[in-house]
């Protein structure tokens, strides 16, 4: 027979902090993203030039805008869910 210790009790406030932190995280690299695509469209680097910058770049731009605004919108659906009893 194994005896599992009990669950400790939740603090729904620490898992709020949590949460808040990971929107705000995945709102600010979205944003990093987003400038760093500027900077290869922009052509600032001497390892990506002509038109696979403006490829590489606008695909940055587009992956750091959805990281941006929608992955925080999904992680509040997700939040908002709750667990399977």
């Amino acid at each position: 027979m194994t005896d599992t210790p009990p669950i400790p009790p939740v603090d729904p406030e620490k898992v709020a902090r949590q949460r808040f932190f990971a929107i705000g995280l995945f709102r600010l690299s979205g944003a990093f993203i987003v400038m760093f695509g500027f900077l290869v469209l922009m052509q600032r680097f001497g390892w990506v030039q002509g038109g696979k910058a403006k490829a590489m770049g606008t695909i940055l731009v587009l992956v750091g805008l959805f990281q941006f605004v929608a992955v925080p919108r999904l992680l509040l659906a997700l939040f908002r869910q709750r667990p399977p009893q």
